[in-house]
């Protein structure tokens, strides 16, 4: 399911919504357990989770670089946020009859040309993170997908652009 971009005032905001047939015990868990995080993302590590806690974005290059990124706001098993560049990302759990949904929000400053890579980016992320709920492990980042909603996401912009 492709993200929703709303327009406001002085920024953009990306939702992505996932409902999920998981307790929130299991997402959360993905979100927050470096060992099942990085199997979704694997350039983040989460440091000290807390509000105002840290998590670093590791380069994965062979050195040991990375950036510190700040968690912003913080609720065990409901909502974790933190600093995404000068933007933000927002992780909130709320559950279901059937599981959990889970919403990302990222939040925008301008619109660029990196911004379809970087939501196609989270478009994959999401699916590998459902893909590991329902216990599938990949091996790789799907690259033909992502350059699938690469395309998608360009177009999405350019409408929201446009409008």
């Amino acid at each position: 399911m492709l993200a929703t971009i709303q327009k406001q005032p002085n920024n953009y905001v990306v939702t992505f919504t996932r409902s999920l047939p998981h307790s929130i015990d299991a997402v959360w868990a993905v979100l927050t357990e470096n060992d099942k995080l990085q199997k979704w993302m694997s350039n983040l590590e989460v440091i000290d989770l807390q509000k105002n806690g840290k998590m670093h974005f590791n380069r994965n290059d062979g050195t040991d670089a990375f950036e510190e990124i700040t968690i912003t706001d913080y609720a065990k098993q409901q909502t974790l946020e933190f600093d995404w560049g000068k933007d933000s990302v927002r992780f909130k759990l709320s559950m279901t009859r059937e599981g959990s949904i889970l919403v990302l929000q990222e939040t925008i400053s301008d619109l660029t040309d990196h911004t379809p890579k970087d939501l196609a980016g989270w478009h994959i992320c999401l699916e590998l993170l459902c893909d590991l709920l329902n216990g599938i492990v990949h091996d790789e980042f799907p690259m033909e997908q992502w350059r699938k909603w690469f395309a998608e996401y360009e177009l999405l912009i350019a409408h929201v652009e446009n409008n």
